[in-house]
């Protein structure tokens, strides 16, 4: 894995973000391909990836990642990248080009995006949804209360708005789009601030939902608050079914992109 990706250039998230899952995804041959560079233009404060004026997007990046899905054989393919406020449509056209790519090497293939927020813009998110993705993704992250210290530069609100344009745009797609979000437990944030946040996604249509426990990546990010027990995240999942989400995944090491094509596989039988 870690060969063909330096040789095509490319980075995955699950290295930058420093996912707990790594050694399994990557034995399994799946990874989670990160586009538009690997430093974010945003400075979270749970995520490991760093802040720094990033590089322009590579024009061979779509290609790449094509590629890289080919040569692994994957069946489902997963982008996600920084967050690009400096560019002017936050990077949509760079997702839907590798849309494209992909999907012109692998037209077999599910493909999922896990994208930011685009600051809101309507023409940005239907960019990506008219390339055609089967999932987009935008998480949600924690609860509204928590947004300043942990999302500063992110909005509650916005986050929610993105998925509702998304879930409302993939209406008039010919092929099913499936809108998912998730969130991190163990930042601060009350059972009763998780269920809510459920019923607010579930109002934006939001499809997919998947919940797992916030690690600290170091010492200078926000402190683990809590761990929340596996009964807790068992009782989620129920939840997560009873308030109309038609797939959920709710664990200790749930990330947003973990085992995203056995959900999607659940759905679609």
């Amino acid at each position: 894995m870690r060969v063909l990706l330096d040789e095509l250039g490319l980075a995955t998230v699950c290295d930058g973000a420093m996912c707990p899952n790594r050694g399994e995804c990557f034995a399994s041959g799946t990874a989670t391909f990160l586009i538009l560079g690997d430093t974010c233009t945003r400075n979270c404060k749970f995520c490991a990836i760093p802040p720094k004026d990033p590089a322009a997007p590579r024009a061979d990046e779509p290609a790449a990642v094509a590629t890289a899905a080919e040569r692994m054989g994957l069946k489902y393919v997963v982008i996600t990248s920084v967050t690009r406020d400096d560019l002017p449509d936050g990077g949509a056209g760079h997702f839907a080009k590798t849309i494209r790519a992909v999907r012109a090497k692998l037209p077999q293939a599910k493909i999922e995006v896990l994208v930011p927020d685009f600051q809101g813009n309507r023409e940005a998110i239907d960019t990506v949804i008219s390339a055609g993705p089967d999932v987009f993704n935008h998480n949600i992250e924690t609860a509204p209360r928590l947004y300043e210290q942990v999302r500063p530069q992110a909005n509650y609100q916005q986050s929610l708005g993105v998925l509702a344009c998304a879930k409302s745009l993939a209406g008039g797609s010919a092929q099913t789009i499936y809108t998912k979000s998730g969130l991190m437990v163990g930042l601060g944030e009350t059972d009763d601030e998780v269920c809510k946040v459920m019923r607010d996604l579930r109002g934006a249509g939001c499809d997919i939902l998947t919940i797992g426990q916030y690690l600290a990546p170091s010492g200078s990010h926000v402190s683990v608050d809590r761990f929340v027990t596996p009964e807790q995240f068992d009782c989620w999942q129920g939840l997560a079914i009873e308030t109309g989400f038609q797939a959920a995944a709710c664990g200790p090491f749930v990330r947003s992109s973990y085992h995203a094509k056995e959900l999607v596989c659940w759905l679609t039988g």
